[in-house]
């Protein structure tokens, strides 16, 4: 039975790897194609069997592996800190149009805030995982937020980690401020943003009509002139 269950948890493991090399690719790109990397950092997590047993002993649900694989969807997690609001969707769009990724539900704690001042997007997403033996469909939760968003959620965590859940109402309180001046802080920054990228952002070339003459001479240490002349010196 242990081994089943470590085997069960694996899955999810290789699904969090799964993401985050798509994840990776894409911070890879954008430091190659374009003037900034809207994503500043990625974590991930995967919950602890015992945390997922007790899951599913509070949430009343069939102690069975069906049925943590059908009820219990967050047992995976990755999150990505974008630098701007408008990055958070950009990112969004991105995963959600790979072909081998599945949206099976969208929560937009941004548009429509948790009561406690809570702010991210979450989605729940199915990925392929090819095992040795068998291919599986795995869920994944993946939470996009700002530098911001993200700041005030892990003083939240650590807050109510300490106080086991009865924060006092004053830090409720203060925390519901923060995260309206967290958000206040987005909107600055999402505007300076705007203004720097309207104001210096060139028209892109398109790659494939790029003359390459001045890489290739650049590579191979032949003058320019030379190229354009069949490789031979330029007659006088």
């Amino acid at each position: 039975m242990r081994g089943q269950f470590v085997d069960f948890m694996l899955g999810y493991k290789f699904a969090i790897d799964e993401i985050t090399t798509k994840i990776t690719i894409l911070r890879e790109d954008f430091n190659n194609t374009h003037e900034y990397n809207p994503i500043e950092h990625v974590g991930s997590r995967l919950k602890s069997p015992e945390s997922v047993l007790e899951k599913v002993r509070r949430k009343n649900y069939p102690m069975n592996l069906a049925s943590i694989r059908e009820n219990v969807l967050d047992i995976a997690g990755v999150r990505v800190v974008c630098s701007f609001i408008s990055d958070i969707e950009k990112i969004s769009d991105m995963l959600a149009g790979q072909e081998d990724i599945t949206v099976l539900e969208k929560r937009d704690y941004i548009t429509h805030r948790k009561p406690n001042g809570y702010q991210s997007l979450h989605l729940i997403v199915s990925i392929p995982v090819f095992r040795s033996d068998r291919t599986e469909r795995m869920p994944v939760e993946i939470q996009i937020r700002t530098i911001a968003m993200d700041f005030w959620a892990s003083l939240e965590h650590k807050i109510h980690y300490k106080y086991r859940g009865e924060v006092p109402p004053n830090l409720r309180s203060d925390l519901a401020q923060a995260a309206e001046v967290a958000t206040q802080l987005d909107e600055k920054m999402e505007a300076l943003h705007s203004q720097v990228d309207r104001a210096t952002t060139p028209k892109p070339t398109p790659p494939d009509t790029l003359d390459l003459t001045e890489l290739y001479s650049t590579i191979t240490n032949i003058p320019e002139s030379n190229h354009r002349h069949g490789g031979k010196p330029p007659r006088p």
